[in-house]
């Protein structure tokens, strides 16, 4: 039987680990979400504990293992246009603004997970230019990043299940923009695929090889870290913005206190942030 128990100490020193790889903060009370993301990694490790596999995570030498811890801890579901109304922004207020735009409009997915919003940007730019006739000509350009390479993977597959399809998505969209494949699964089709690239990014690195973008999604992400690797991220999101470019946050997130670069704008309903020109 596999023991799942874990001392506080350890428990500390993990918490430690995983804020020194990818930023993320652990509150004195996860101990029971480290403990449903890593115990199934316990047997593909051939390791009999959780004391154990987390002992072994220390090691720097383990790094199949570091990465798998990683990736299972960075995981998070999600679902299609969450929230909704970013999506609306983007065909009410941002695409109007870049309709005339003589380059493609290029928008970055900062946590893409399992790639239902980098596709749901995707369907509304789609839905914008479909009812405006001649808009976005160069085009949109979207680039998903995560620091998962599981979750790349299902981005790329672009394939889902019916419980993935059933959360956030209307059965028009559905059946606009997916294509029956079999068992269940149905698959996003091409022309929304191919507006989308995807690449593998830790937040906590330099984003200088991205290049330049007009959008920012950064949603329901900064709450995991703490302030002073918030600040450096959005630090880093200022830089990685064109003059007068939008970074959207989660509806909890703020970074009143953190950065002077943008101004916020106060939408109805939401919120977003513009970078200064």
């Amino acid at each position: 039987m596999e023991n799942k128990h874990l001392e506080q100490s350890e428990y500390d020193q993990f918490r430690t680990f995983l804020e020194q790889q990818c930023g993320i903060v652990l509150g004195d009370n996860k101990l029971y979400l480290v403990k449903s993301r890593l115990a199934p990694l316990m047997s593909r490790f051939s390791v009999d504990s959780l004391s154990a596999l987390v002992s072994k995570t220390l090691s720097p030498h383990e790094r199949q293992l570091r990465a798998a811890v990683v990736d299972a801890m960075t995981t998070n579901e999600t679902l299609w246009f969450r929230d909704q109304y970013p999506f609306e922004l983007l065909k009410t207020k941002i695409f109007p603004e870049f309709k005339d735009l003589r380059r493609p409009v290029k928008i970055w997915s900062a946590a893409s997970s399992s790639g239902q919003e980098p596709y749901s940007i995707a369907m509304s730019a789609n839905e914008y230019q479909t009812s405006n006739p001649g808009a976005l000509k160069m085009g949109v350009q979207i680039v998903g990043t995560d620091i998962s390479n599981t979750m790349l993977d299902m981005c790329k597959n672009a394939e889902y299940d019916a419980l993935a399809l059933a959360r956030g998505l209307s059965p028009e969209r559905k059946k606009k923009f997916f294509s029956d494949s079999g068992n269940g699964m149905a698959k996003v089709n091409e022309p929304i695929r191919r507006m989308v690239n995807f690449r593998h990014l830790n937040l906590l690195d330099s984003y200088a090889l991205l290049g330049k973008f007009d959008v920012i999604f950064c949603r329901n992400v900064l709450i995991y870290f703490s302030p002073d690797v918030k600040a450096k991220i959005i630090s880093q999101f200022a830089q990685a913005l064109n003059p007068n470019g939008y970074l959207f946050l989660g509806a909890s997130e703020s970074m009143a206190g953190l950065n002077n670069d943008f101004d916020m704008l106060r939408c109805n309903p939401g919120i977003i942030y513009q970078k200064k020109s």
